[in-house]
């Protein structure tokens, strides 16, 4: 089954070697396996022709049934379009082609009688159609029509006419064909469970489906059991590295309770407790934990991960802290270094800009065993930092770091794995949380620490920037800081966009007496660090920055954060953003800026802002709007390598789908029965096309 998979498409009808190279080449499409799961993206229904006489303004995709009476090609190079006039008898209506001009004015020919498909649009009080499908009438291209796929194409391919339904003609009769040889991959049990069509049948139907319901339940199947295999790679993954890397035990608690009596000046809340409770079941037994935190921006992850670092070095292990910054890795050495003097351990930050002899003392301390916690960036990863007992790695805003370099990490303790706790502020929808890191055990801080007031967050076109200066005035007269957010460095004749610069001038113009700091990406690494500390002083009042604040910069007094060209920002980036403010008791405000024309996305990402302080609901809607990323590898974006599911939507089904696979691993943990046999031998042919880097967070 697995050869006849992977045969090339070049030996199918109407492929041939020059389009099988035009398929990988533009679609990724290369084997028999690679063109059944080339699924069409939606369904056509073409049963009903209609009249060009009975069109409105609003109509929708319309199929016609008529005669070009002449043709034009209209402009020169570029703005050349070609022009027909079709005739249905009932009227007219214009037919455009402003791509592939050549070809399709060999294809079209005046007196022809053609079935055209395609969206009218009303354009100077004439019905024309841009790009429509057209092919010569014919009572077999009738019989045709009816329920339709219809599949994502190019240009390329296009010139070869293979639209839609030149690609639905060679799809069809091969899904037809090679579908009853695919073998089930799911046991009896589970098609009995989950009352799904056989595999045979939904990729039969999917490619060429009788109507809707026929679609509905193909779709339905392939779905399920795309999400049900994946599910079950991640928790067998999961199971294995419980087997495989054992961790070192840390059951001592005597720094801890220390801690907790006589030095940590708060009280935990009690999502921050609950999540101490997994962790310390984590590393007290025996296996290497491997665990994701998530919290929102400000709710207490760094303390959280300090008193796991507690844990270890009661257990005689040392401790790194890696942030993808100098700012935080800097920050997060001075918040725990106030503790670490305390509690006699010492602590040392490792960055690109430490100097040598710096250098030489930490590799002696971290060798010798008597530094107990390094912080640091990517230096931490260099072949030449050897610790003499690592035993947990903390990684802060994991998402920074690529997964190969996060296995160097992981590879510092040669005898027993360290446990590896990563953080992240950004939020991660539940259905995308189960599938990047649902071989991951997850903890969630869900609780602000008392005493932190929501952020106002309020939006504003740039009709009322008067105002908001009026706003920020007070707030600054009151003690507060303000942060100016830009998205660009400099001018730009492409993005009709506020540059920093410019914005720069015009705030020192509305407040000439204030000190105002800039910084972006394009600074010295000690001149950033000089304009922040100055800014974390107080010496200046207002930062105008780029979105090189936008992680993990404390600066309690700053109280209101302004971002220009809200617009022109992502979700997850606003509500990072909006998170460097927030971190003291005043009450902090987010003030959303943006020109007057806002997109239907634009306006749902700011009316979410506006609307929430729930990084986990803003993530969903992010979700919803942007799709998700990829599931492992070592790209940390891009699209997941979903073939027919949509997280956004078939979050319900995810969920079943992971219960199903938790059932499966629960009865037979290494799928050693005979009835999960076609089970394990699909996920050996997933396993054997994909690097592993999931065993490393």
């Amino acid at each position: 089954m697995s050869r006849f998979l992977d045969t090339s498409i070049e030996f199918i009808k109407g492929i041939g070697p020059q389009k099988a190279q035009l398929f990988k080449e533009e679609l990724g499409v290369e084997s028999f396996d690679d063109l059944l799961n080339f699924f069409p993206f939606r369904y056509e229904d073409r049963s009903q022709i209609s009249k060009i006489s009975s069109l409105e303004d609003d109509s929708p995709n319309v199929l016609l049934v008529g005669t070009v009476l002449n043709k034009s090609i209209i402009g020169m190079k570029r703005q050349k379009r070609l022009v027909t006039t079709f005739d249905d008898g009932s009227g007219k209506i214009e037919l455009v082609w402003f791509k592939g001009v050549p070809w399709m004015d060999k294809k079209v020919l005046p007196g022809t009688r053609y079935l055209v498909y395609g969206k009218p649009t009303l354009f100077n009080r004439k019905f024309n159609i841009a790009h429509p499908e057209i092919e010569v009438y014919s009572s077999a291209s009738i019989n045709n029509g009816g329920f339709v796929p219809v599949y994502h194409t190019t240009e390329k391919l296009r010139r070869k006419f293979l639209d839609s339904r030149g690609l639905a003609k060679i799809i069809q009769p091969f899904s037809i064909e090679k579908s009853k040889l695919l073998n089930e991959n799911l046991s009896e049990a589970l098609l009995q469970k989950t009352k799904v069509i056989s595999r045979a049948d939904a990729y039969s139907q999917v490619h060429a489906p009788k109507d809707h319901k026929e679609a509905k339940e193909a779709r339905f199947r392939l779905k399920l059991e795309e999400l049900f295999f994946i599910q079950l790679k991640l928790l067998l993954q999961k199971e294995g590295r419980k087997e495989v890397f054992k961790g070192p035990v840390f059951n001592k608690a005597k720094l801890l309770t220390r801690f907790y009596k006589e030095i940590i000046p708060f009280e935990l809340t009690n999502a921050q407790k609950n999540v101490v409770k997994e962790i310390y079941a984590d590393m007290n037994s025996g296996t290497q934990m491997n665990r994701l935190l998530q919290g929102d921006v400000g709710s207490g992850k760094t303390i959280v991960s300090f008193i796991c670092m507690l844990l270890a070095i009661d257990g005689e292990a040392q401790c790194a802290l890696m942030a993808p910054t100098e700012i935080l890795a800097q920050q997060h050495f001075q918040n725990i270094s106030g503790f670490c003097e305390k509690l006699d351990i010492e602590v040392l930050l490792l960055t690109g800009s430490t100097k040598k002899a710096e250098r030489q003392t930490i590799d002696e301390k971290l060798r010798s065993g008597s530094l107990g916690i390094l912080v640091g960036t990517h230096a931490l990863l260099e072949d030449k930092v050897v610790f003499r007992n690592l035993g947990l790695a903390v990684i802060d805003e994991q998402h920074r770091f690529g997964v190969a370099q996060r296995a160097k990490l992981w590879n510092k303790n040669k005898s027993l794995s360290p446990h590896i706790l990563v953080m992240t502020a950004t939020p991660i929808p539940r259905t995308l949380a189960m599938t990047l890191y649902g071989d991951l055990d997850v903890s969630v801080i869900d609780e602000l620490p008392k005493g932190r007031k929501p952020i106002e967050t309020k939006h504003y076109f740039d009709s009322g920037r008067l105002k908001v200066f009026g706003f920020l005035k007070k707030q600054i007269e009151s003690g507060n800081q303000v942060y100016i957010v830009y998205p660009l460095i400099e001018e730009s004749e492409k993005l009709d966009l506020k540059d920093l610069m410019d914005g720069y001038e015009s705030v020192r113009r509305s407040f000439p007496e204030l000190p105002i700091g800039v910084l972006h990406g394009k600074m010295k690494p000690q001149d950033k660090d000089w304009e922040m500390e100055r800014f974390k002083k107080g010496e200046t009042k207002i930062l105008v920055s780029t979105t090189v604040i936008e992680v993990g910069v404390d600066v309690p007094n700053a109280s209101v954060m302004v971002i220009e060209n809200a617009e022109k920002f992502g979700l997850a980036q606003l509500h990072q953003l909006r998170g460097r403010v927030g971190r003291g008791g005043t009450q902090s405000y987010c003030i959303l800026m943006s020109g007057n024309k806002l997109s239907k996305d634009a306006r749902t990402r700011i009316q979410t802002m506006v609307r929430t302080n729930n990084g986990f609901e803003i993530a969903d809607v992010d979700l919803s709007l942007r799709g998700p990323g990829e599931i492992s590898g070592t790209r940390q974006s891009g699209g997941l390598e979903l073939k027919i599911a949509n997280l956004s939507e078939d979050g319900k089904l995810l969920q079943a789908a992971r219960n199903l696979a938790k059932d499966v691993i629960e009865e037979d943990p290494k799928l050693e029965m005979l009835q999960n046999k076609m089970m394990k031998l699909h996920i050996d042919r997933m396993n054997a096309s994909s690097i592993n880097w999931n065993r490393i967070s």
